[in-house]
């Protein structure tokens, strides 16, 4: 009988290694100079990548549309964004693949299984190792590819930093300046039907914006500023200052519908406790204490519109916000 039929297994002879085929950048300076070309090529990419990322957010209309044959109607901006970042990004990547591949050391090492925690010896000779590695990478003796390198990646953290402009209206420019002035009546939105304060019984909410003087229409921004929430109360149901109270009308009470946090919409009322919520981070505000944070991330109340009614008795503003409508900016104290 056999050796293999009694159950014993032949071990089996060392396959070794395939000989080691050097680069041809290792050997001939004339293709490490153009490999080095390279990679500093697809740097300089995406670097002008980056800018045009820039170029298209500040110079494309975000409301410009163009026509593809594949694709239809395509929003301009978007569409610039999207390729320039993509471009970016993916010549840094294969930059770094590339020098990766023709330019940094080609060697082949044996790494032997040991203890999970090694001995301060060969830690020391680990961290020697990734000097070495640092070292032998070359960064420091191929200043073109440093440079390259440096302003590729420079540039494309400066990507983040300009989407950030999407997140709203910048502070102090839009958002401390709105449409409701003395003698502004309040208009129902959707509707556009100025307001009475009969319309209003108690419990009842209304969304309002301010009716725009020589029949000017509301854009966008007029919509995101100047929404208001309009409820009523019974006035001993309202816990507020002299100042404050005098700014209700019979028990109504206004406020900006921008969430203090984010500035999302804050359009749920829960007519039992008197609370408004922001369905997006859930701040709470108490309609009852002027529209003070009871719970969530909202650094301060709802800015309160002062109402009160005109001579044929429709809902009219005393004067605009008094403090600036939205998120609690870091440059604005709360």
């Amino acid at each position: 009988m056999s050796d293999h039929s009694q159950g014993e297994i032949e071990p089996f002879s060392d396959p070794g290694l395939p000989a080691h085929v050097h680069r041809r950048a290792d050997h001939d300076p004339v293709a490490e100079k153009r490999a080095e070309r390279q990679v500093a090529t697809l740097f300089v990419i995406s670097a002008l990548s980056t800018i045009a990322f820039i170029v298209s957010f500040v110079g494309i209309r975000s409301d410009q549309y163009i026509f593809l044959p594949l694709f239809g109607t395509t929003n301009a901006q978007q569409l610039a964004l999207g390729i320039f970042f993509a471009l970016a990004l993916s010549a840094i990547g294969f930059g770094a693949v590339h020098w990766a591949k023709t330019l940094m050391p080609d060697t082949e090492q044996v790494d032997l299984r040991h203890t999970m925690r090694s001995a301060e010896v060969d830690r020391r000779e680990l961290a020697a190792t990734f000097d070495d590695g640092a070292r032998d990478s070359g960064i420091g003796r191929r200043s073109l590819i440093k440079r390259t390198l440096g302003a590729a990646l420079a540039l494309i953290t400066i990507s983040p930093l300009i989407l950030l402009r999407d997140l709203g209206p910048l502070p102090r420019k839009q958002l401390e300046h709105t449409n409701w002035q003395k003698g502004s009546r309040l208009i129902t939105d959707p509707g556009g039907i100025a307001l009475k304060a009969a319309d209003l019984q108690v419990g009842g909410v209304a969304h309002v914006l301010p009716e725009l003087p020589n029949g000017r229409h509301q854009t966008l921004d007029d919509l995101t500023r100047d929404a208001v929430l309009v409820i009523r109360l019974r006035p001993e149901d309202l816990h507020l200052n002299a100042e404050r109270t005098n700014w209700t009308h019979d028990g109504i009470i206004a406020f900006s519908k921008l969430c203090t946090h984010m500035g999302c919409a804050v359009g749920l009322y829960e007519q039992r406790t008197h609370h408004l919520l922001c369905p997006c981070h859930q701040s709470t505000f108490d309609v009852t204490t002027g529209a003070s944070v009871i719970f969530g991330p909202a650094a301060r109340p709802l800015p309160q519109l002062a109402i009160t009614v005109d001579s044929e008795g429709y809902l009219v503003a005393q004067h605009g916000f008094t403090e600036a409508v939205g998120p609690s900016f870091w440059e604005r104290s709360v």
